[in-house]
């Protein structure tokens, strides 16, 4: 066989391939860049100047329509006080004509014998007579350099009266530009060199193992096997050689590890808690263990050969191709208005050597409860953050008033304090309250309880009550004459009783009735506080002892409720082993009732 000539070689076809490779690409990406760059740079000098234009004309607009005393400043004065504030590096001159084509100010302290004379650029006049801006980029006659004049006119109700000219140094882009081109040509000319020198190096480290490989093939093809192939390395031709040597013992061993592979496989699925789904390559359902049967409710027999897309129920959104190629999970809502139930699917595709999609992998995860506790802890955050705002957005207000001068009038002072101290007071209120729920989620949340007659315990709340009570309201008890001694925590019963009559109290309208009943039940004392207020929608019933919830937010929150007393008053009677709930007629009023354990047996033993 002939030797293989210089300029055939594929050492030198190697070299030039990848320096001419990376030349065109450098200079595809260099001339798209610069261009593309250029643009982007120009585009965003004109866009930065332009809002601030914007924001200008507004200033400039109000103080030429503003009336003005013999007291104030001028309007020129006015005028060149804004054009200082605009003043920027990349603005060389900023003019306010008015309707007159009259100059009534510069921001160049070298033009300031221009204010008060006649613009003469057709670019105003434009802009005076029909209302339109212009833009162009110009050659300045001193400098040689470019500069960019912007013409915007300043219009009040629909008419024009006056006119911003604007002369920008967007020469200095352009000198970014000229730094770029050289940075790039500089770093284009070395990385050509050091890709020459590391192509001759790469090629050689290619070829020279190939040409072994040549050698060692052109033996075998005379029968020799005894031979191997000189493995030089282990990049991806030592493999190839070392895969070369061992092809013959692969093959024998094929069969046998792939029986065995089958075998494991066919194990882990069945054993697996995740779902697990394998389609073919036209996304027909091959395979399915228990735990995504289980998940999808459907059997292993009525699903196989089925579309994956008709199982997962996704026939309208996506096709098998789009579930191929999706890299993010999708995903599945199978709730109803009974019970949330939510599916998190995961896609993998089955690729043969050749790169074929050979079919499709799809792992389900049941994520009900952690969709459920995220929810949760969103609306739990959302609703903190607001319940903090309100009463801290209130303070800022009175307390700046304060700070500007309302605390020197004898009248609106204490009111401002007043509501001040009343929203501060609410918000330790609140904190109390999130600690109190705080600790009471807590495992290692202690009760301290002790035997109370219940009777006498609740007569002496409801007389604190009454004595010191604000409102035209009647106390009506229904309790009963016998002690009843129950085993609670006095602290915790008392905070919800205070948070039950104190609801009861804020929503009994004037010469309203409250009445309290105690009677023994099934094991248990039910206690009960009924209202005559304005009662609460059937709807809502369930949702009042939510953290956060309120039937009437306005009126809940300018009566310094937290929305926690009946949350945490469910807990702590939820931790004494009894149960709350609330009956209500809308316009009758409301009665919540609780319950906590009694045993009548230990009467005898109190006695």
């Amino acid at each position: 066989m002939k030797k293989v000539g210089l300029t055939r070689s594929i050492h030198l076809k190697f070299v030039l391939i990848y320096v001419l490779l990376i030349l065109l690409a450098m200079q595809i990406i260099g001339v798209y860049f610069v261009r593309a760059l250029e643009e982007k740079l120009v585009d965003n000098f004109q866009t930065s100047i332009k809002n601030r234009v914007e924001l200008l004309e507004y200033t400039i607009r109000e103080e030429i329509v503003k009336k003005r005393s013999e007291d104030d400043p001028t309007l020129e004065e006015d005028i060149g006080r804004v054009l200082d504030d605009s003043k920027t590096s990349d603005i060389s001159e900023i003019r306010v004509i008015n309707n007159r084509s009259k100059i009534i100010g510069t921001s160049d302290p070298n033009n300031q014998s221009l204010v008060g004379q006649v613009s003469g650029e057709k670019e105003v006049k434009r802009a005076l007579a029909v209302g339109l801006g212009h833009e162009d980029i110009y050659l300045d006659d001193k400098t040689k350099d470019r500069i960019w004049v912007y013409t915007a006119p300043i219009t009040s109700n629909e008419e024009v009266i006056g006119a911003i000219y604007l002369v920008g140094e967007i020469e200095s882009v352009y000198d970014q530009m000229s730094e770029i081109n050289k940075i790039f040509t500089n770093g284009t000319l070395i990385a050509l060199v050091i890709t020459a020198i590391l192509g001759v190096l790469l090629a050689q480290t290619v070829t020279r193992p190939i040409s072994d490989m040549r050698k060692q093939a052109l033996a075998m093809a005379k029968g020799n096997f005894s031979r191997k192939v000189k493995v030089y390395g282990y990049d991806e031709i030592g493999q190839l050689a070392i895969t070369f040597n061992n092809l013959t013992k692969r093959l024998q061993e094929a069969q046998a590890t792939t029986e065995g592979e089958r075998r494991k496989l066919s194990s882990v699925l069945s054993y697996m808690t995740d779902g697990v789904i394998a389609t073919d390559r036209k996304g027909r359902v091959i395979l399915i263990n228990d735990p995504a049967a289980d998940m999808l409710n459907v059997s292993r027999e009525t699903v196989v050969s089925q579309p994956i897309v008709t199982l997962l129920g996704l026939d309208e959104e996506y096709t098998f191709d789009d579930l191929s190629n999706e890299q993010d999970s999708i995903i599945l809502d199978y709730s109803t208005k009974e019970k949330p139930y939510i599916l998190r699917a995961n896609f993998s595709i089955i690729q043969k050597e050749t790169g074929f999609v050979n079919g499709l992998i799809t792992v389900l995860h049941d994520i009900t409860e952690q969709e459920k506790i995220d929810l949760e802890r969103r609306e739990f955050v959302a609703n903190v953050s607001h319940e903090l705002r309100t009463p801290l957005t209130t303070m800022r207000s009175y307390l700046e008033a304060l700070a500007e001068g309302a605390w020197q009038d004898e009248n609106i002072a204490p009111q401002f304090l007043d509501v001040t101290q009343n929203e501060t007071e609410r918000m330790i209120r609140l904190v109390n309250d999130l600690l109190q729920l705080s600790k009471m989620d807590s495992k290692d949340y202690r009760f301290n309880k002790d035997w109370v007659d219940f009777i006498l315990f609740f007569h002496k709340i409801i007389d604190r009550f009454e004595m010191t009570k604000d409102v035209n309201v009647t106390f009506n008890r229904f309790l009963p004459d016998k002690a009843m001694f129950v085993e609670v925590d006095q602290d915790k019963i008392t905070q919800v009783l205070d948070n039950i009559i104190s609801n009861a109290l804020k929503y009994s309208p004037e010469g309203g009735t409250i009445t309290f009943k105690a009677i023994e039940k099934n094991g248990f004392i039910e206690i009960s506080v009924s209202d005559q207020g304005l009662g609460i929608p059937k709807e809502n019933l369930e949702k009042i002892f939510e953290r956060f919830y309120r039937v009437d937010k306005a009126r809940t929150r300018q009566m310094g409720g937290t929305g926690l007393g009946l949350a945490i008053a469910k807990e702590m009677i939820s931790a004494h082993g009894g149960d709350v709930w609330a009956t209500s007629t809308e316009g009758r009023g409301t009665t919540i009732t609780f319950t906590l354990p009694y045993d009548s047996t230990q009467e005898d033993d109190w006695s």
